[in-house]
């Protein structure tokens, strides 16, 4: 219609297939494989499972094929993230046994965090579980998923052979499920390019395998992480504090199923117990600045505990301070205890008294009275007129005077 053509359909598609098979394709090459030389790890696209709440939760096949044997671990999880990752490859192993000596997977940015056909880089925390399992990450080049056929068929043949005309409790039973599914018919069948049941194949190499370790190798997630304004990085959505001088800095954080460790520079500055829970938040409070440690330490029972100290006005001021029914006083509070310093305990106590004595408990009539030298002179008269004393404050009454007492000042 565009350009005039009155031809048909079928024309030009008689054209089409004949210009591609003048293109010609592209010739490929069988992958060979020696005996526990390598495994082929891909994830799958699983069934949804109905939740005990009602929702629908989406699931996907986790898949590692021996190369040689073809022999499968599958497992159904719930996400991609690296813990999933880290945590289906010890399964895995456990399952076989043994360590395969090179792992080829493609660039799922649970293992390869920059995908390149020449130099990909790692995930941290993949590098660190291959070091202690002792095998190499093999890297599929972008886009070239041929490379690890062997899985992507194994996926396929999962979804169906496995998935049709199955239903699953929970998470739990289509696992065991897939287990028996494994040893009962996918790696007892003989399969289509080696024309050998994969467990026949499986007892000559396992023996091959590498041995695990005695200890297996903590599963530690690595990421980085930046320091908020509070002194708190946030990681899972729960909040854990780091020193303050580090405010705005980039961190490591490494993280395992109990604890949560941070790193600067190479060097250890906070752990934590981990948590679970979103919102939760793990502060030390040595990590806090000197003014924010000086606030939450210097709480109320604090503040009558130094007042008692010098003397028993300060402490009689300081508690009516605190029986306010409309100001918290907390602040006034510390700063009339903090007055010790410069006034000595013996005048502070002197001007509370003949502050308690005018019916004003405050930090700035304290303060009044010490910068005027007030608190030399005898408060005796003041408390002559004041129709209230200390006990008022103490019982919460403010300004209780009568109107003689008034009218005299």
């Amino acid at each position: 219609r565009n350009h005039g053509y009155t031809g048909s359909y079928s024309a030009v598609r008689r054209i089409l297939l004949g210009l591609k098979a003048e293109r010609g394709v592209p010739a490929t090459t069988i992958l060979e494989f020696a005996p526990a030389e390598a495994a082929q790890v891909d994830f799958g696209a699983g069934p949804v499972l109905a939740h005990e709440s009602g929702a629908q939760l989406k699931t996907w096949f986790f898949v590692m094929t021996l190369c040689w044997s073809r022999h499968q671990y599958v497992e159904l999880v719930l996400d991609q993230t690296v813990e999933t990752w880290l945590a289906c490859h010890r399964r895995a192993f456990e399952w076989f046994g043994g360590c395969p000596g090179r792992i080829i997977i493609d660039n799922a940015k649970c293992a390869i965090t920059k995908a390149c056909m020449y130099s990909p880089e790692v995930q941290r925390s993949y590098a660190a579980l291959a070091e202690g399992y002792d095998f190499r990450i093999d890297a599929c080049p972008p886009h070239d998923p041929q490379k690890k056929g062997i899985v992507e068929s194994g996926v396929k043949y999962v979804k169906k052979s496995f998935m049709p005309l199955r239903t699953f409790r929970d998470l739990t039973d289509a696992n065991r499920q897939l287990r028996e599914w494994i040893m009962q018919q996918a790696s007892t069948r003989e399969h289509g390019t080696t024309r050998e049941q994969p467990l026949a194949r499986f007892a000559v190499e396992k023996p091959l395998l590498t041995t695990l370790p005695d200890v297996a190798p903590v599963l530690a997630v690595w990421s980085e992480v930046k320091v908020h304004t509070d002194g708190h990085i946030v990681y899972r959505k729960a909040l854990y504090s780091v020193p303050f001088t580090l405010v705005g800095k980039s961190l490591w954080l490494k993280s395992t199923d109990t604890v949560v460790q941070l790193f600067h520079r190479h060097e250890l500055v906070a752990t934590h117990p981990r948590l679970r829970k979103p919102g939760d938040r793990h502060t030390v409070r040595d990590h806090q600045p000197p003014a924010a440690q000086a606030w939450l330490e210097h709480d109320p029972q604090w503040c009558l505990a130094r007042a008692k100290e010098i003397g028993p006005s300060c402490h009689a001021l300081v508690l009516a301070m605190f029986n306010d029914t409309v100001l918290v006083n907390l602040r006034g509070a510390q700063g009339i205890v903090r007055m010790r310093e410069k006034f000595g305990d013996q005048r502070l106590d002197a001007a509370c008294e003949r502050a308690l004595a005018f019916a004003s408990p405050k930090y700035r009539t304290v303060k009044t009275i010490l910068d005027k030298g007030l608190d030399s002179q005898p408060a005796a008269a003041a408390a002559q007129t004041s129709a209230a004393p200390a006990d008022t404050y103490l019982n919460g009454g403010r300004f209780g005077r009568d109107l003689h007492s008034l009218l005299l000042h």
